[in-house]
C-alpha cells in the first residue's frame, strides 16, 4: 500500500521510537478524521513483524464498538492476524470475578500480559486512571486518536492534548466527505453557519421554519438507522422520551420496537456498550429487572437476558455510581433514540 508523504513521515518516526522504546515508553500519534490512522497502523503492525516475526501485538479500544470498527479495519487493510488481540482497553487488562452463580462481582487488574506492543485507538476518550493501569505492564504503548475529539468527561487528563506525531492531510477518499468539510471548517473558524453542505447535511437555525418541518419528517419516516446527538446526558433524556411520544409509545418504560442502546460490556453475551439494537420481547422478570430480547445492529444471533429497569430514563449510567452493586445479575441497556456526542464520537 503506497503511503502519503504525511503517513511516511509518521511511519518512520514510529519505528524509529519503537526500535529504541526504552528512551520513551509510549508515543502518540494524532489525527483528523480522514487522515489515515488506521491505514497507518495497519502497515506499522506490518513493519513491526518485519524486525520481529514473532511480535504478539494488542489493538484496544475505550468502547466495544470502536474496538469493533477497528478490528474490521485491520482485516480490510489485510493487516489482522489471529496472534493479534483486539478489545475494549478493560478486556485486555482486566479479569472479571464471578461468584458461585457465574455473576460477575467485580474486575481484577491483569499480573501480566504477554503482549509485545499495545496500540490504543480513540485515545482521546482515556482517562487519567486507566492510562495509568495500562502504564503499569512495562509494554511499550502507541495512542492513536483525533485531537479534534472532546477529551475525557473525568479529570484534565488528556493524552491528545499535544500529540508527538500529527498527521494533517486529508486524503482524497474522504476530502469530498461533507462531514469532515464541516468538521474542518468548525475546527478553522469556530462555528458551523447554516447552510447546505453537501447531500443529508445541512444546518439549520432553531427558528428556522425548514428545521421544524426536517424535525416533523424525521419523526414520520423515523428508521433505525436515525440519530439524535446532544451535549448533555439531562437533554439525552429529554429528546428520548420526546421521539418516544411521537412515536406513539405511551408508557414511560420500554415497549416492544423500542431502540434501545448497550451501556455496559458483557463479552459472554457479545455485546458492548454503545450497540444500538431493537426490543422485540420484554417481560418483568421481577423488581428491577426486565428479561428481554434485542435484535442488535450487524448482529445475527439475538441478545436474550436481563436488564436492569431503573437504567431506562436515568441521567448517567448506573455502572459508574454507587447503584452498580445492585446492576451485577445482568447487563445495563437504555433508550437509543439520542445520544451524547462523548458516546457517538
Amino acid at each position: 500500500m503506497e503511503l502519503s508523504k504525511d503517513q511516511q513521515n509518521a511511519l518512520d518516526e514510529l519505528l524509529s521510537w519503537y526500535k529504541d522504546h526504552d528512551k520513551a515508553p509510549f508515543i502518540t500519534l494524532g489525527g483528523y478524521a480522514g487522515t489515515g490512522k488506521t491505514t497507518l497502523m495497519g502497515v506499522f503492525k506490518k513493519e513491526i513483524l518485519k524486525l520481529d516475526n514473532h511480535a504478539r501485538l494488542a489493538f484496544c479500544s475505550y468502547t466495544g464498538r470502536a474496538a469493533q470498527n477497528l478490528k474490521n479495519k485491520l482485516k480490510e487493510a489485510g493487516a489482522y492476524s489471529a496472534r493479534d488481540s483486539v478489545s475494549t482497553i478493560h478486556g485486555l487488562i482486566y479479569t472479571p470475578l464471578e461468584n458461585d452463580h457465574g455473576h460477575i462481582t467485580g474486575w481484577e487488574r491483569k499480573e501480566e500480559l504477554e503482549r509485545d506492543l499495545i496500540v490504543v485507538d480513540e485515545a482521546s476518550m482515556v482517562d487519567g486512571a486507566i492510562w495509568k493501569d495500562l502504564m503499569s505492564y512495562d509494554i511499550p504503548i502507541v495512542a492513536v486518536g483525533d485531537h479534534g475529539q472532546l477529551p475525557p468527561i473525568s479529570g484534565s487528563f488528556n493524552l491528545m492534548q499535544a500529540p508527538d506525531i500529527v498527521l494533517t492531510e486529508i486524503h482524497r477518499q474522504a476530502r469530498g466527505n461533507p462531514i469532515i468539510k464541516v468538521s474542518e471548517f468548525a475546527r478553522k473558524t469556530g462555528r458551523v453557519p447554516p447552510r447546505h453542505y453537501g447531500p443529508g447535511i445541512v444546518k439549520y437555525l432553531n427558528e428556522d421554519c425548514d428545521a421544524q418541518e426536517k424535525t416533523g419528517e424525521l419523526l414520520e419516516n423515523f428508521k433505525p438507522d436515525t440519530l439524535v446527538l446532544c451535549g448533555y446526558n439531562s437533554t439525552r433524556v429529554r429528546i428520548n422520551k420526546f421521539v418516544r411520544a411521537a412515536l406513539g409509545f405511551e408508557k414511560p418504560t420500554p415497549e416492544r420496537g423500542d431502540r434501545v442502546i448497550c451501556l455496559r460490556n458483557n463479552h459472554k453475551k457479545a455485546v458492548c456498550n454503545g450497540m444500538l439494537g431493537t426490543l422485540l420481547q420484554i417481560e418483568t422478570e421481577r423488581k428491577d429487572w426486565y428479561s428481554v430480547e434485542i435484535k442488535m445492529d450487524d448482529r445475527d444471533k439475538l441478545y436474550s437476558g436481563l436488564i436492569y429497569s431503573p437504567q431506562f430514563g436515568a441521567d448517567t449510567p448506573f455502572n459508574f455510581t454507587k447503584e452498580r452493586k445492585h446492576t451485577i445479575s445482568g447487563d445495563l441497556f437504555d433508550f437509543g433514540y439520542a445520544l451524547t456526542v462523548h458516546k457517538a464520537q
